[in-house]
């Protein structure tokens, strides 16, 4: 399935260790800056339904502010409970200071 990319976010926007939700093609996305690599995962956690951009980023775990359950942003594992599920993941690319986010074979948002 070919994936269609659409402009999330400027290069300058996050500053390492940051992150914040973007709303694309119907889905909440969290963008991530981890040490300066772009990483998009869903934003909902996978136990409850809160929105991860509220939680906290160390490295490339972020802390659901719910319960607690750790996700990696970067490969959508969940690391810790009471999550069990991964989030999806998606390809984040550079061009030029713009960061693209690929949504699988999605039309324009």
């Amino acid at each position: 399935m070919q994936e269609a990319f659409f402009e999330i976010a400027r290069a300058g926007e996050l500053r390492p260790g940051t992150m914040k939700r973007v709303d694309v093609g119907g889905r909440r996305i969290l963008l991530a800056n981890v040490d300066g690599r772009y990483c998009a995962a869903d934003d909902t956690c996978t136990h409850e339904d809160a929105s991860l951009a509220t939680g906290v980023l160390k490295g490339e775990l972020v802390r659901c502010p719910l319960h607690g359950s750790r996700f990696n942003v970067c490969t959508g594992k969940a690391m810790e409970e009471p999550a069990e599920d991964d989030l999806r993941t998606y390809t984040v690319r550079l061009e030029g200071d713009r960061v693209l986010v690929g949504l699988p074979g999605e039309g324009a948002p």
